[in-house]
């Protein structure tokens, strides 16, 4: 309960495993979205973990999620669970709306509780979906993990879902995907970006957290299947967090620019002439895709990746699953100076209409 002469009415808890700003990634953005919206309708408490260090090595990575295939036990789940002591002393008052941010989280749902009035999950991903569509993308032991952890978490889906009283999810292809009485869809949103007024060069480009294992995997299958067919057309720049992670992958190729993190993510994805959304598995929506659409850039993008946009093929995006069809794509939109104008005009009005803040605060402003 409150404390003496202290309501709920005008104070939020925002629980959030990463930093909830542009620069940590889609999850990031999405996440300061969110929190942006409450912070101008409630004070704000806004809690995270201090996490023990682990070491980032192969060889320790491979132990750690070994051992955790053998409990059944997600990694991300794993990773951000029995963490309760930390959030205590943020639990000596009552909330409005305690707003968990990732279903990694969703085991603080028993804590939260008499805390707080309406108790909210906000689903970046169906987590069951993404390591479901990552083992069809795999091959040998990763896709059995994949597997082992897409059931586990299916079964975690349904043990914590129906603790929360209201459930947030990026698309309505997620949203039906997951069983709640009280599921809504709030898009993934950027904040309205003004157009960059940056050189086009002759480039192609992919953006995004350069360790998260789609963009990981999508690199490998673009690195391997589609730039040698059009390795002579343009310069590739990857742009994002943690390139390290596919340094390898890209290594031994001058007209390979690993750029890494940058202050400006639009401005730089304006650089180049087309963006490229080669991923293989997935959930939610792209921030990759809304940030090139905010650069006003042609997309080029497999089927899953654009998903949940209501994107139409050959209006907002060209969409190409198999390598030879990818190549052809990127190759047109080099080529065609009328239709790669065209696709990153309609892609930019797309993104001002349905994909900044004010689109999906309006969402939440029916629902808290």
């Amino acid at each position: 309960m409150p404390k003496p002469g202290e309501s709920s009415a005008d104070k939020a808890l925002f629980l959030s495993p990463e930093p909830p700003v542009a620069g940590a990634g889609g999850g990031g953005l999405r996440s300061a979205s969110i929190l942006a919206y409450l912070r101008s309708r409630f004070d704000v408490e806004v809690a995270s973990f201090t996490l023990p260090h682990h070491s980032k090595s192969k060889m320790a990575r491979v132990w750690r999620n070994a051992w955790r295939f053998v409990r059944g036990a997600p990694p991300l789940f794993d990773r951000y669970s029995g963490f309760e002591a930390q959030l205590a002393p943020l639990l000596d008052r009552r909330y409005r709306v305690a707003m968990v941010e990732h279903f990694w989280c969703a085991s603080y749902a028993p804590a939260l509780r008499p805390h707080c009035d309406v108790l909210a999950l906000d689903l970046h991903n169906i987590e069951s979906e993404l390591a479901r569509t990552h083992s069809l993308a795999m091959r040998g032991a990763v896709a059995m993990a994949g597997r082992r952890f897409a059931r586990a978490y299916a079964r975690l889906e349904k043990r914590w879902i129906p603790e929360f009283d209201l459930v947030l999810v990026a698309s309505e292809e997620d949203r039906r995907r997951i069983e709640h009485p009280r599921v809504h869809v709030v898009p993934n949103v950027l904040a309205e970006i003004e157009r960059p007024d940056v050189p086009e060069s002759n480039a192609i480009v992919f953006s995004g957290n350069l360790e998260y294992h789609p963009n990981v995997e999508a690199v490998r299958w673009f690195r391997k299947l589609v730039w040698p067919r059009v390795r002579d057309l343009a310069e590739w720049r990857l742009v994002g967090r943690n390139p390290e992670a596919v340094a390898r992958i890209v290594s031994g190729d001058e007209r390979i620019r690993l750029i890494g993190p940058v202050e400006d993510a639009v401005a730089e994805i304006a650089r180049a002439k087309v963006a490229i959304v080669p991923l293989l598995a997935g959930s939610g929506t792209r921030f990759k895709i809304l940030e090139a659409w905010a650069a006003a850039r042609a997309v080029v993008s497999t089927t899953i990746g654009a998903e949940g946009l209501d994107a139409r093929a050959g209006e907002h995006v060209l969409i190409a699953d198999s390598p030879t069809e990818f190549a052809a794509a990127i190759a047109r939109l080099l080529e065609d100076d009328a239709l790669r104008k065209k696709l990153g005009e309609s892609g930019r009005a797309h993104y001002l209409e349905r994909f900044t803040w004010p689109a999906a605060w309006r969402a939440l402003d029916e629902l808290l």
